[in-house]
Formats: structure tokens, sequence, C-alpha cells
């Protein structure tokens, strides 16, 4: 019997990822793999704190991953559609899968193991990036010279231990999808440097503050008064200080088992407040109307500044809500003078040093007013020091006053992004901005003359003043202002000549 001719095996095809673009993505995706895996560790290590590590781990090293996967499939697609033309054959088949053929079984398993592991890291990832998004180092420390003076005084303030997203953001979905997408932008404007120089406020996309500052803050548990007591010193050769005591009245109260009164009766739940402002920065209120609980209400408008009928019909009353008064409860800059007298109160600054107050303030203010970067300024606040006390003997007690009022200037001044009190009015109060009386001045009158008190016993009452640190004596009854630099006529507001420097 003759021998049969030899079967001819069919050569196997070379695999579709043996092309240039599939072996690039996957030396793309597995140093992207090992890169993210060894970052992750090093974040875990440090205890996710490095902002920088957290971009180039969840943010820029998965997209290299992700760029690697595709090019490996883009590579694997187009080396088998090439495959074909070449053959001239037909439009390629769908991909046929035999789980019989055990080349077929590997590869599923391959892809379904591989698909498994890149779904797990991908959750791991995006929990982590989720939270670094959401973190105070992302939003103080990543965009390090726009947000530096919003960074530094957080640090410092009463909300310290407060992530920025408990108030810029809040809870539930929508202000969260509403915060990314002004994120974006602001993402765009920082690396196209088109933010403005400082950052305004206020913020156009800030949550009601109800929302947001009454998850801890609540007005109906807040009654009574609560004392205050401030001491300033003088711009004098003795830096002599002066001190007044006052009790605020706070107010507040649950309307179902006391009256509401004090200063938080403006956010009662049986009265609403509405205001409308000239400007954005809602320094100027000319128009100011009062729903009272019978539903009721009482229009206030500022003597000379009154809106027309038709002004008021286009503009959009904006709600009174905490902001109105604590628009600074956080990022808060201390005016020189405040600075000054803080460091003084609690012995940073000798107070025997001559002119201390006075030469300090003016330091910080010229430096301010021009210097270019921080380091400038703080040189130019210790040339300017250093002149000032070139004959003083005590050096030692110079160079720590120095160091303190560069201190203040640090946190407080920022030059790179034009930022310092000036540009961000307080509303707590009335002594460097109007505050108060911006609706309180006593010229806001209703149809039927009804005034807007402008009494200051309205919401505080002097309980003792005098030189010193330590006042000798209280009234309960509360006592007339007696202003330390001589009597002064009721028709001037405090903000009219202090501005938080020297006293114009």
């Amino acid at each position: 019997m003759p021998d049969s001719p030899p079967s001819i095996v069919p050569s196997k095809e070379p695999s579709l990822l043996n092309n240039w673009m599939s072996f690039l993505g996957i030396i793309l995706a597995i140093c992207s793999f090992i890169a993210v895996l060894a970052l992750f560790g090093i974040d875990f290590i440090r205890g996710f704190t490095s902002p920088y590590t957290a971009v180039i781990t969840y943010v820029l090293i998965p997209g290299g991953l992700i760029t690697g996967l595709l090019l490996v499939v883009v590579g694997a697609w187009n080396e088998r559609r090439c495959r074909h033309i070449a053959a001239k054959r037909c439009p390629p088949p769908l991909p046929h899968i035999d789980l019989s053929i055990s080349s077929h079984r590997n590869t599923l398993i391959a892809v379904l193991v591989i698909s498994f592991s890149f779904l797990l890291f991908s959750f791991l990832g995006t929990y982590r990036l989720y939270h670094f998004t959401e973190s105070v180092h992302f939003c103080g420390l990543l965009c390090h010279s726009v947000m530096k003076p919003e960074y530094t005084l957080y640090k410092r303030s009463p909300h310290a231990r407060v992530p920025c997203t408990e108030c810029h953001v809040g809870p539930g979905a929508s202000f969260f999808v509403k915060s990314k997408i002004s994120g974006a932008y602001q993402i765009y404007a920082t690396i196209a440097e088109k933010y403005p120089h400082p950052i305004p406020t206020p913020v156009k996309n800030l949550r009601p503050a109800r929302e947001t500052c009454e998850q801890c803050h609540w007005p109906q548990k807040f009654s009574g008064s609560v004392e205050r007591i401030r001491t300033h010193f003088g711009m004098t050769e003795n830096n002599d200080p002066w001190t007044i005591r006052l009790l605020l009245k706070v107010g507040g109260g649950d309307p179902s088992r006391v009256p509401v009164g004090g200063i938080h009766w403006h956010m009662s739940p049986e009265t609403r407040v509405e205001y409308i402002a000239t400007k954005d920065d809602r320094q100027e209120i000319p128009w100011v109307k009062v729903i009272h609980p019978d539903g009721s209400a009482t229009i206030y408008q500022s003597r000379g500044k009154e809106l027309k009928a038709d002004t008021i019909s286009k503009a959009s009353p904006r709600l009174m809500d905490c902001i109105d008064c604590h628009n600074r409860p956080t990022h808060i800059y201390s005016t020189p003078d405040k600075a000054m007298d803080d460091a003084l109160l609690f012995g940073r600054i000798d107070q025997s040093i001559p002119f201390i107050k006075k030469n300090g303030v003016q330091a910080l203010v010229e430096s301010g007013e021009t210097s270019k970067t921080e380091s400038e300024g703080l040189e130019n606040v210790k040339k300017k020091l250093m002149a000032d006390y070139a004959g003083y003997r005590d050096k030692n007690k110079i160079l720590s006053a120095i160091s303190e009022i560069q201190r203040i200037f640090r946190e407080n001044f920022f030059p790179e992004m034009k930022a310092s009190w000036k540009k961000f009015p307080d509303n707590i109060g009335h002594s460097i901005w109007p505050g108060c009386v911006r609706c309180h001045d006593g010229e806001h009158v209703s149809s039927d003359g009804k005034k807007i008190s402008h009494d200051c016993n309205t919401c505080h009452i002097i309980i003792s003043q005098g030189s010193g640190v330590e006042t000798k004596s209280i009234s309960p009854e509360g006592l007339t202002f007696d202003h330390p630099g001589g009597e002064i006529s009721l028709e001037f507001l405090c903000s009219d000549c202090h501005k938080g420097a020297l006293v114009e």
C-alpha cells in the first residue's frame, strides 16, 4: 500500500498584538501599572498627605495606563484589518470564541483576569481620587500661588478643623456636581492664568449659608448675651492701652418657646429680611424689606439714595442669611492695627519699645503697598524698622519685634495676589468697615416714617471702659462710649476715620 502523502499543518498566524502600536501600548500599560502600585504605596506610607503625589498617582499615571490599553486594542484591531486587506478577503468577520479550543479558553481567562484587576484598581483609584479632590490639601496646596491667601488664613481660622468642602460644597449630589463643573473651569483658569488678582468675594456659586453653616450653628439654640473684651493700643510713645468690655446681644432662640431677639433676630424663621445692594460687594444697601410673621411687610429706603420702582422690579432682592454679617468666617484678614494690638497684648512685641505700634503699622502698610513679592515685603519691613530704631539700645527687643511684624506681614499680605485686608470687607461690627451700619445708619426710613435703629445699645452695651489692659469697674446698666482720642460727633461712623491702619 503506497504511503499517503503527509498532512500539511497550516502555519499558525502570528498574534494580532505583533505590531508596533500594541507593543508600545503594552510597554506603556505595564510601566504605568507598576508606577501606580509604587506611588500608591508611597502615598499610603506618607498618610495620603501630598497633593502632588496624589495628582501623579490618581490622575496622570492612570491616564497613561488607560492610553496604553487603548493602544493595545486599537493596534490589534488595525493589525487584523490590515491582514484581511492584504489577503484580499471580504471585510473581517466578528471575533469568534470557541471554548473547546484551549487557546481561546486561555485567552478569555487572561482577558477576564486583566479586566477584573483593572476594574478593581480603577475603583480603588477613583475612591482615592474622590477623597483627594475633597481634601484641604487639594484645595489649598495644589494651586499654591492662587490659593495661598485663602489657605494661609484658613489654617489659623476658627474653622481650621473644618474641611473646605463642608462649607463650599456641603452635603448632597447637586452641589457636588455644580462644584466639579465650576472646578473644571477654575483648573483651566489657573493653567491659563486667567484668574483675577485677588480672587473676589462674595463667591457667586457658594451654597446658601443655611444649608452649610446651620449643620453646626443653629440660631434657634443661641440666646442671651456674650462678653467681648477689646484692648487697643494708641499710636503714642508709650503705646498706651485702652480696654473696652462689651455685652453683645447675640439673642436668637426658639420662637415656639421664647421671644426671638438680639442680633440673631435677623435669622428668625418667623421673620424674613430681604435687601437690594448696589454692587456685588454688598457694601451699600439702599433698600431693605422686612416681612413680619403676620405676612405684612415694611420697606425701608435710604434717604437720598431711594431706588426707583423700575430698578426695584428688575432687581432680585437677596434673602438675608448668616454670610451677610459673617462674611469672613474663615478667611479672616487682620488689619495692621488689629494685628499689632494682638501682638502687644499677648506679649509677642515688647510694649516698652517707643512708638512700636505706630511704626509697626506704618511698616506693614508701606511694605504692603510697595512690594511685589512676599520676600521683598519682608525685607522692606525689616529695613523700615531697623532705620526707625537705629539708635535704640536693646537690639534684641527690636529684632524680636521685627520677627513678629514680619510674621504678621506673611500671614496677612500677599503681594503676588494683590490681597490684603483692604480688598476684603469684614461685615462683623462697624469699626473698620460699615458692617452693621449698612442698614443701621439711621437713614433707612419707611413710608410711614419708621427708621431702622441707629442706637448703639440695640446690639451691644458697654459695661466697662478705660485706660490700661484691665478695667477697674463694671456698669451693668451700660455706659456711653468714651472715645479715647477725644469727643467726636455721633454723625461720624467709626469707619469714616478708622481704616485698619493709621487713623485718618
